[in-house]
C-alpha cells in the first residue's frame, strides 16, 4: 500500500504534563499530535475533531512535532511533581506512539525521558509504543526507579497486522525489541490489543501470540476487546472490502456480550496456560473500563 501524503508541522505547546483520567494514571506525556502509524482501529482518531483543518478520516496522514516540550516539561516538573513524583505514574502516551518515525530526527520522547531523569523521578514511568525505536532510549530508561515499557501486539502474523496497521512496525520487531529490554532488565508488558475478530473462530492465532511471549520472557500482558465506537467504525470499514459479509460480521458481533465472554474465556485459558500476568485480572472492554471497580486498585507490571 502506497502511502498517503503525510502533513508535517512543528508546533509550540503549552503544557507537557497533562493530568491524565485513565485509571491508574497520574500523568500523561504526547511529544506528537496526530501519529503516522495511522492504525484503522485506533481510539485516537478523535483526535481529529480538535485540530483545524484536520477530520477523523485523517488519522494517519499528520505529525504536529512540540518541539518545546522538552523545556515546558523541566518547568511544570517541580510544580506538579512534587517529592520527585514518588507513587505517581507518567504515561507516554495516550493519543500518539511516542517512537513514531519523527521521533528519529526530533527526539522530542528521548529529551522528555532525560529531563525527567536529570530530575529524578521516583514514581513509575510507563511507555507504550508499536516501535522498536524504544530500544534506542534503553540507557536513559536504566536511569528510572520504575520503568515499565509496553509494545502492542495484535498478531504473529504481519499480513494480519498490516491489513489494520497501514504504516506501524512489523510485528516481528515488536517482539524483538520486548526482548531487548527483557535482556536489559527492564520490565515489559505486551499490550494484545484490539482483539481481532478472527480470534474466536482461531484460538491458535492467539495462542501464538501467547507462546511468542513465553519464549521472549514477557510475562505481564493487557488485553482489550475491540472497540468499535462509531467514529472508529467508519474508518476500520474503509479497509474492509463489505462485500465480505462473513468479515463484517464478524466485527459487529465483537461487540456482542456473547462475543466477549467466549473471547474471555480462551484469553483467560491461555493467560493459566503459559503462566501470564493479566493486568487488571480483565479483559478491557472500553465501554465499561470506567467502571468504579477498575479504578479502585489497578497492579503495576511486575
Amino acid at each position: 500500500m502506497e502511502p498517503q501524503p503525510l502533513t508535517f508541522k512543528e508546533i509550540q505547546c503549552k503544557t507537557a504534563l497533562v493530568k491524565c483520567n485513565i485509571p491508574g494514571i497520574d500523568y500523561v506525556i504526547n511529544p506528537y499530535m496526530g501519529c503516522r502509524f495511522g492504525c484503522a482501529y485506533c481510539y485516537a482518531s478523535f483526535m481529529g475533531r480538535f485540530i483545524e483543518g484536520v477530520t477523523v478520516k485523517d488519522w494517519g496522514n499528520y505529525v504536529y512535532a512540540k518541539t518545546n516540550i522538552a523545556d515546558v516539561l523541566e518547568k511544570e516538573l517541580p510544580k506538579k511533581l512534587k517529592n520527585k513524583g514518588a507513587g505517581k505514574e507518567v504515561f507516554l502516551s495516550s493519543v500518539t506512539d511516542p517512537y513514531q518515525g519523527m521521533e528519529v530526527k526530533y527526539k522530542l520522547t528521548r529529551q522528555c525521558l532525560v529531563k525527567l531523569a536529570d530530575y529524578g523521578f521516583e514514581g513509575t514511568l510507563s511507555i507504550l509504543t508499536k516501535s522498536k525505536l524504544v530500544t534506542r532510549d534503553i540507557d536513559v530508561l536504566k536511569r528510572f526507579k520504575h520503568p515499565s515499557v509496553g509494545l502492542t501486539v495484535t498478531s504473529t502474523d504481519d499480513k494480519i497486522s498490516r491489513y489494520f496497521e497501514k504504516y506501524a512496525p512489523n510485528v516481528n520487531e515488536r517482539f524483538e525489541a520486548l526482548r531487548e529490554l527483557n535482556s536489559h532488565g527492564i520490565k515489559t508488558y505486551a499490550f494484545v490489543g484490539p482483539l481481532l475478530p478472527h480470534f474466536v473462530a482461531n484460538a491458535n492465532e492467539l495462542e501464538k501470540i501467547f507462546i511468542k511471549l513465553k519464549e521472549i520472557g514477557t510475562r505481564d500482558i493487557f488485553v482489550e476487546h475491540l472497540n468499535l465506537s462509531r467514529y472508529i467504525k467508519e474508518r476500520l470499514f474503509e479497509e474492509i472490502d463489505l462485500d465480505q459479509k462473513e468479515l463484517t460480521k464478524k466485527f459487529y458481533d465483537s461487540q456482542s456480550k456473547e462475543y466477549r465472554t467466549e473471547l474471555d474465556k480462551i484469553v483467560k485459558a491461555l493467560v493459566k496456560k503459559y503462566d501470564m500476568r493479566l493486568l487488571l485480572d480483565i479483559v478491557i472492554f472500553h465501554k465499561e473500563f470506567g467502571d468504579a471497580q477498575i479504578k479502585t486498585s489497578i497492579p503495576k507490571p511486575a
